[in-house]
């Protein structure tokens, strides 16, 4: 499964400590064409009244949006377009890296822990961020203390363990998972070469989804804890 790799015949340099490096970098190039592609289409604004009958990468890419700022919008409410930018660049770019393990002779980035926990820890620093400029650097802190004075030593440090794991568990969390299904994929396909594997590919593509929105939900969902007026439900312990 591992022993051979498109990338790798570009150089002699590439091998399997570095393969996921390449791999992200072919797959934010590939986006990064698509998405100005669509950019083109979407200003010829006569073009776009009338919407095309067959499926196209500008539809593609309308859909995606749509159920993404969705999901944001439920959790997060109105101020969801403000957050929306990270929110959807993470979960297509997670899902185009999870599905390039469907592709024979690629191997997925977040079979990776590192590109894992590089995405984890944008999400960390980022809605931190956003709670500090949400409330300020003081007020933001104070609610690392709770509500009752004389246990705010002791919740302060549970709140510090719960946000310091938090991008360790989501990095953990798709490894996992896309390591496992990346693992069940190529045993079935070198014992049964024919039919079975559709199957896991199929299984795989569920796989890829469902990871790259769990990773976006849950990042949803601490962008908005740390937004949130109301901090008296904040919960530490959603990893």
């Amino acid at each position: 499964m591992h022993e051979f790799n498109w990338i790798a015949l570009l150089s002699d340099k590439i091998n399997h400590h570095n393969i996921h490096i390449f791999t992200s970098g072919l797959i934010v190039l590939l986006l990064s064409i698509a998405v100005l592609l669509v950019a083109k289409k979407l200003r010829n604004v006569e073009e776009r009244l009338i919407p095309s009958p067959k499926g196209s990468l500008v539809n593609t890419f309308e859909a995606a949006v749509e159920g993404i700022l969705g999901l944001v919008e439920g959790i997060i409410g109105s101020d969801a377009p403000k957050y929306f930018p990270l929110i959807g660049a993470i979960f297509i770019y997670v899902f185009l890296c999870n599905i390039v393990a469907l592709i024979p002779g690629f191997v997925p980035p977040t079979d990776n822990i590192n590109t894992n926990l590089a995405i984890s820890l944008t999400v960390f620093v980022y809605y931190n961020a956003m709670g500090i400029k949400a409330h300020g650097l003081v007020n933001y802190l104070k609610h690392f203390l709770g509500p009752i004075l004389w246990l705010g030593p002791l919740i302060a440090v549970i709140e510090l363990i719960g946000h310091a794991v938090r991008p360790i568990s989501l990095a953990l969390r798709l490894f996992g998972n896309i390591t496992g299904d990346h693992l069940v994929l190529g045993i079935f396909s070198d014992l049964v070469p024919l039919v079975v594997p559709v199957i896991f590919l199929a299984l795989g593509l569920f796989v890829s989804f469902i990871q790259a929105f769990v990773f976006s939900l849950l990042s949803t969902i601490y962008i908005g804890l740390a937004t949130a007026h109301e901090h008296e439900s904040h919960d530490p312990h959603i990893t």
